[in-house]
């Protein structure tokens, strides 16, 4: 066979294989795709991946441990996020429940006054235990700008749960962000002279952005004793975008967070 007729069957083979992948593409569910390309997907380099979308009137404040938005209106931050590594998960130190006002927040802040007697917990967005490997952090972890009117049961029940299996999957994945917040409903209550809103429900958005598996998943639980397992809390992180008006992970390539935000994929991370 000559050169040219051998290119001309080989190339012929290309298109055959090429025209039956799409083929078996398009016949796929749109889920089954986002599947393909996130296993396919390769990671680029990104400082600060855990920070959501902020403008120049944002009240953003760094710690050791993690960086917050505050929300004045309604006396309490909007997200939480840190990164959370298998060596972070190590505990060094030990709790501390001495809740104080933060020191970088130049606006009013929540103090004791407002949760006493309130029926409320002080809930942590950026649990403690996450900030257990350093002094500093456990310490800042206490700050009113991390803490939230929690439901009694929730906090020490199906919120605890989410935050061990969180925990879990840092150890398991090496390495993970992390975002929490609240969900606030505009027909809101509020406790205390300082009147802080008590969310309808809190979110908490994880990011794996690691080989061999890219993934992404959300919960959205209702700020109440659960009544369900934590599997079926789970949602996608476009929904929680959309519950929240938050944009997450505004710096991924546009490809890579369209696929990775709108694709749940609970398979991919263990239970337990």
């Amino acid at each position: 066979m000559s050169i040219k007729k051998y290119n001309i069957v080989f190339l012929l083979f290309l298109f055959g294989i090429t025209y039956s992948c799409s083929q078996q593409l398009n016949q796929l569910s749109d889920f089954e795709r986002d599947s393909i390309v996130l296993c396919n997907m390769i990671p680029v380099e990104i400082s600060q991946l855990e920070i959501p979308q902020t403008d120049s009137f944002s009240c953003v404040i760094s710690h050791t441990g993690f960086t917050l938005m505050y929300d004045e209106t309604h006396k309490q931050s909007a997200w939480v996020a840190y990164e959370l590594t298998k060596q972070k998960t190590t505990k060094i130190t030990g709790r501390r429940n001495r809740f104080t006002p933060d020191p970088k927040l130049k606006l009013k802040s929540p103090d004791n006054k407002d949760y006493k007697k309130s029926g409320y917990d002080r809930g942590h967005l950026a649990p403690a235990a996450d900030m257990a490997w350093s002094v500093e952090s456990m310490k800042e972890s206490f700050y009113y700008t991390n803490i939230s009117p929690q439901i009694l049961s929730f906090n020490r029940g199906i919120w605890k749960k989410l935050e061990d299996l969180v925990r879990i999957w840092a150890v398991e994945n090496e390495h993970i962000y992390v975002i929490t917040g609240p969900i606030l409903d505009s027909n809101f209550t509020n406790i205390g002279d300082n009147k802080v809103t008590v969310p309808e429900a809190f979110y908490k958005v994880i990011l794996d952005y690691t080989l061999p598996e890219i993934k992404a998943i959300a919960f959205i639980i209702p700020n109440q004793k659960g009544e369900k397992i934590l599997y079926e809390y789970a949602v996608s992180v476009k929904e929680v975008e959309e519950a929240t008006g938050i944009d997450f992970f505004p710096q991924l390539p546009d490809c890579q967070e369209e696929i990775i935000e709108r694709t749940l994929c609970k398979s991919l991370w263990t239970w337990r």
